[in-house]
């Protein structure tokens, strides 16, 4: 019998790569579709690549029939919330049109089975910590309110279709590749753990801190911290909860702690040893004081348990990463 072949669409990208990688480890064929706008060749370094876009209806009409696709992991979309404020229409052109030419050209060929990358974005400002699944969705802006869209047209093509699907509410995602292969380079990088790891590299380079006046106990924001492996092995579960036959749903994904900015920042110099310059800024409109995520739900569904729950841990495969890249 014939190993599963999963199609990834936005694969050569941070969180596309380590999901490739996983699946292949575990087994699985992999065809890997990016436009590489944002992602890079070099980190497709397993599993088949395709050069593409989701808009160009032939190709994935091509390589859902030629490479027998079993089940997509979509990962293509922008993910720069500022630009998706100042340029909305290409954010719901590529996050929102495009991903419906995906799930139109999956209905053609009778594949099913459908892991979407979502964000903790479409909670919008937090109204209960940690936040569950049955939170209201509130989207702040152009981004979160593009996965929301998503996730209702999921919803409804589930309702309509035979489709089987699962929505992943990721919150920040962190570290790099055990084996230092892959890691974390966006261009430009908004990342906090990357943007500090340059401060401590580069003593020319400082970290900006926005907001030092939040309700919180050291007055810098809180954010949930989650390893980027640790939501490769989310999309492995998920995949494998739709294979035995559960019914399409939603859940977040995230450690359950909070980790503040100087939390993170001291952490940082502990793992490089070096010192890191700091810049208070002004706050950035519309950052919570508090965002962390309960991931009960996918831990009693799916089996996921996250294995780089440390945060020490989780900047040091970053900082492995990074020395390795430079060099």
């Amino acid at each position: 019998m014939k190993n599963k072949t999963i199609l990834i669409t936005g694969g050569a990208g941070y969180i596309g790569s380590h999901a490739n990688k996983m699946l292949n480890e575990k087994g699985y064929e992999t065809v890997v579709l990016d436009n590489l706008v944002y992602g890079h060749k070099a980190f497709v370094q397993w599993g088949e690549f395709v050069l593409g876009d989701l808009a160009d209806y032939d190709l994935l009409d091509m390589v859902l029939e030629h490479h027998s696709i079993d089940a997509v992991m979509h990962f293509a979309a922008y993910a720069y919330v500022g630009e998706s404020v100042t340029n909305p229409e290409k954010y719901y052109y590529n996050n929102v049109v495009n991903t419906l030419n995906l799930l139109k050209a999956m209905r053609r060929h009778n594949v099913n089975q459908f892991i979407f990358s979502s964000s903790c974005a479409t909670y919008g400002i937090p109204r209960k910590i940690p936040i569950p699944e049955d939170h209201s969705q509130i989207p702040i802006n152009p981004y979160g309110q593009c996965k929301l869209i998503v996730e209702n047209i999921l919803h409804d093509y589930a309702n309509a279709y035979d489709l089987k699907y699962v929505s992943l509410r990721y919150f920040n995602a962190a570290g790099a590749d055990p084996d230092g292969k892959i890691g974390e380079a966006h261009e430009p990088e908004t990342h906090l753990i990357p943007l500090i790891l340059d401060a401590a590299f580069d003593k020319s380079k400082h970290i900006s801190i926005f907001g030092a006046d939040y309700n919180t106990p050291d007055g810098t924001c809180i954010r949930d911290y989650i390893h980027v492996n640790d939501l490769a092995q989310a999309h492995i579960r998920a995949l494998e909860y739709l294979e035995n036959g559960a019914d399409s749903d939603v859940f977040n994904l995230g450690n359950g702690n909070g980790v503040s900015v100087r939390e993170m920042i001291e952490t940082a110099r502990q793992v490089t040893g070096n010192t890191i310059r700091t810049i208070e800024s002004s706050r950035r409109p519309g950052d919570p004081d508090i965002l962390v995520g309960s991931a009960i739900k996918a831990i009693e569904l799916l089996g996921w348990h996250p294995q780089y729950t440390d945060l020490k841990e989780i900047i040091e495969t970053a900082w492995h990463w990074k020395l390795k890249s430079l060099f």
